[in-house]
């Protein structure tokens, strides 16, 4: 099978397309047919190996795994002996490493459930890490209750175009931060008011929020303060690239730090995969309540040129890979 494939940290250039065996199929595994993917910025980070931080994780002097991305739609070719949930043919959408490929293989138990009927093998494909990291951040993290007042900051991102119709479909009162090209679709996606930023300081507003999801990351804690309830909370779930060493995290210590003796509290966290999340957003997805934005599609061949577009951080909800 046609899969990406690095064998050391660096630009979008170390990338490869090569011809791999396809993945053994165990008990309790579907293989899936790749049909599209897509790219996130925790994908840039695993390509460079940046902060380095991370390194302990994914590898010291060279990536353990020479495999790349995790967003995944596509068909079931083969399903274990021990599965019961899938059969071949079905259209599935979900979360595993090695995702830019031709085939994956993931266990039965884990992030993979059937695709929507109403929802294209694109669109799919966008939805997983970042949806997941929206949902995550808005209703464990935040507790997110019908009618609060919700910020989004980067409202036009991957996370942000989810978390702007999942706040919506919790029932909040949701305002988007984005720049000036970027306000009508925030607004066509559901926000009740949207800021841009190029315009005006959300940080000065006379509008307080119950909840912030700070995907942006650019503003201080003692900004962002200004515009939350006595009893609110700010979820980090980005931040500014920052140093190689540490990166994103220098900004994340700064906030939790400065924010210790307030009343309003700041939470940081990493989105984590789970089959009854994956199928909250199935239903999302089913019901019309969530539509992923898409910005651009490329070949299976072209990662290298979808990683450097969104590497320069100006995507517009989601990058699609074709496979």
């Amino acid at each position: 099978m046609r899969a990406i494939v690095r064998n050391t940290y660096g630009s979008p250039d170390v990338l490869e397309l090569q011809e791999i065996d396809k993945p053994d199929v165990t008990d309790d595994e579907v293989l899936v047919r790749v049909r599209a993917a897509s790219v996130n910025r925790a994908d840039w980070y695993t390509l460079t190996g940046t902060p380095y931080v991370g390194r302990t994780q994914l590898g010291l002097l060279k990536p353990k795994s020479n495999r790349m991305g995790v967003d995944f739609a596509g068909t079931v070719e083969a399903v274990g002996r021990d599965v019961t949930q899938f059969r071949p043919g079905d259209e599935v959408f979900g979360g595993r490493s090695g995702a830019f490929a031709e085939y994956v293989c993931v266990r039965e138990d884990r992030a993979v459930v059937p695709k929507p009927a109403n929802v294209t093998f694109d669109e799919a494909a966008a939805v997983p890490v970042a949806a997941i990291t929206a949902l995550q951040g808005l209703r464990d993290k935040g507790q997110i209750q019908p009618g609060q007042k919700v910020l989004i900051n980067g409202a036009s991102g991957g996370v942000g175009t989810f978390a702007v119709q999942i706040a919506k479909a919790f029932g909040a009162e949701v305002t988007g931060v984005c720049s000036t090209r970027n306000v009508d679709l925030v607004r066509s996606i559901g926000a009740d008011h949207v800021i841009d930023y190029t315009q005006e300081d959300f940080t000065r507003s006379d509008r307080r929020y119950d909840l912030m999801l700070d995907v942006a990351g650019s503003r201080s804690w003692s900004a962002c303060r200004r515009v939350l309830n006595p009893q609110a909370t700010l979820v980090i779930v980005g931040a500014p690239k920052g140093n190689r060493l540490i990166g994103p995290l220098s900004h994340i210590v700064k906030v939790r730090l400065a924010a210790l003796r307030s009343s309003q509290k700041v939470v940081f966290f990493i989105a984590k995969f789970n089959k009854a999340d994956m199928a909250v957003l199935r239903e999302l997805l089913e019901a019309g309540k969530v539509t992923p934005v898409m910005d651009g599609r490329y070949e299976l061949s072209e990662i290298a040129d979808a990683l450097r577009y969104m590497g320069e951080g100006h995507c517009r909800g989601k990058v699609v890979i074709t496979v």
